[in-house]
């Protein structure tokens, strides 16, 4: 599993039999990881910064539970590897949960355009998401965001000197006018972005 190549290939990816073999191991990992990578932001955001392992897991699971084998797992490939930071970003999902479904819904109509007000903050360095792909995240005809996003932060190597070198308060910020929100960033989750991801 070639980590420091920034990138998951078929070569990767194990056979259905053996991933059933390691799938309990694995999914435990994933909840530790989970611990330093997940970030609520206000009463409805929740981020996970994603790294080579999350998509690996991801990719294994979705064949698992899909069984499309060769045809599927190249999607799927096309679908996450991308979402591997490729040395010079941070990559992460957001969802907004609500958990009753008429409440969500009309939440989601009152932050249309949020994937244009999300951003880390370190330091004094700003680093504005950029959306993963080309998808239309918020529809047009009637202005609803999607309830799960997909973002890349592009950071400049003055930023992740920055980022590693502790300066400063790291924040993830949204400031939609509908929903004003931030949370800090800690000194663990950090340190193992910083290892994992730079």
């Amino acid at each position: 599993m070639p980590r420091e190549q920034r990138t998951i290939t078929a070569q990767d990816i194990l056979p259905l039999d053996s991933y059933e073999l390691i799938r309990k191991e694995k999914k435990q990992e994933a909840i530790a990881r989970k611990r330093l990578t997940r970030l609520h932001v206000g009463p409805h955001a929740m981020v996970l910064f994603e790294n080579w392992d999350s998509m690996w897991l991801q990719i294994q699971e979705m064949l698992r539970i899909e069984k499309g084998g060769d045809a599927q797992l190249a999607d799927e490939l096309i679908a996450y590897d991308p979402m591997v930071p490729k040395g010079s970003e941070l990559t992460a999902t957001m969802l907004f949960e609500v958990e009753d479904e008429a409440r969500r819904d009309a939440f989601l109509r009152t932050i249309g355009g949020v994937e244009n007000h999300v951003a880390i903050q370190v330091g004094d360095h700003v680093i504005r998401a950029r959306q993963e792909g080309d998808i239309e995240r918020t529809r047009e005809s009637d202005n609803k965001a999607s309830a799960v996003h997909f973002f890349h932060f592009d950071f400049t190597p003055e930023a992740i000197a920055a980022w590693k070198g502790g300066e400063g308060n790291a924040m993830l910020v949204i400031d939609h006018p509908n929903y004003g929100h931030a949370a800090m960033i800690s000194a663990d989750t950090r340190a193992y972005l910083a290892g994992d991801c730079f």
